[in-house]
């Protein structure tokens, strides 16, 4: 039954004849075949890459939501020194956030607002009121370092000319800070923004198993465990795509918002 397996999985042919037919398989989106689910690797990373999706982008959304207008209000609320105790207010709070790993946030989360209050599903994929708790385990970390990265670029911005030459035409303060000053301090911000989308979609991987949630993030962690080879690469295969689609994605949005931050710009 062993000699027989191992024919069937191409396993006495040469490394180097299986290494070809993998190459060739991936041109052709064949990815093999799963050894536990006897399924095509492609059908069920198809199946269960829309999971994972939809759970990093609703987490890097919320991210953003958070951080980008809590960053801004506490730039200006504390600029030249003003509000001491709110700034180190929101420095040691930032820093305690940004700090705990998502996995050990996602049990808190789970501890506290699904098992004691029972407000959300304990854990899998049923509905918008499943996503809360996961988005959040994925969210507060990378809000809470991406809000202090904000202030930091907020204060240089306002601290800036053209921004005292806006104050000086008697421009209103939401004009000054929407318009003039908002949008030259997000450049480091999406830098790292899409760097945290990348974080994001690996961060999945422990998230998606406290949640019992239905993605590719449980879905490597299960081939792991039973030695499913084909699974393990297409998984991680199709991870490495897309950490490299979201960084190229990046660069293009930076290089439209500000063509300062290409290559021969002066």
């Amino acid at each position: 039954m062993v000699a027989a397996r191992r024919t069937e999985l191409g396993l006495d042919d040469p490394l180097w004849r299986q290494y070809v037919e993998f190459v060739q398989g991936l041109l052709t989106g064949d990815l093999g075949t799963s050894f536990s689910l006897r399924l095509p690797v492609s059908d069920v990373i198809g199946q269960r890459l829309p999971a994972t999706a939809s759970l990093a982008v609703a987490a890097f959304v919320v991210a953003l939501a958070i951080a980008v207008p809590l960053g801004a209000a506490v730039a200006a609320a504390t600029r030249r020194g003003r509000r001491r105790g709110l700034e180190l207010g929101f420095a040691g709070t930032s820093v305690v956030a940004g700090t705990i790993p998502d996995f050990l946030l996602g049990v808190g989360l789970v501890s506290v607002f699904a098992v004691g209050l029972g407000w959300f599903p304990v854990a899998g994929r049923f509905g918008p009121e499943s996503y809360v708790l996961p988005v959040l385990a994925l969210a507060t970390g990378p809000a809470a370092v991406l809000a202090r990265i904000v202030r930091v670029e907020m204060l240089a911005v306002l601290d800036a000319d053209f921004v005292r030459t806006a104050r000086a035409k008697r421009l209103s303060a939401p004009r000054i800070y929407l318009v003039h000053a908002l949008p030259n301090a997000l450049t480091a911000s999406l830098t790292l923004g899409g760097l945290m989308l990348t974080s994001l979609v690996a961060g999945t991987v422990l998230v998606e198993n406290v949640f019992a949630w239905t993605g590719l993030g449980s879905t490597i962690v299960q081939s792991i465990l039973l030695k499913d080879y084909p699974l393990v690469q297409g998984t991680v295969l199709v991870y490495g795509v897309a950490v490299l689609l979201v960084n190229t994605a990046v660069d293009v949005i930076l290089a439209l918002i500000d063509p300062r931050s290409t290559i021969g710009e002066s």
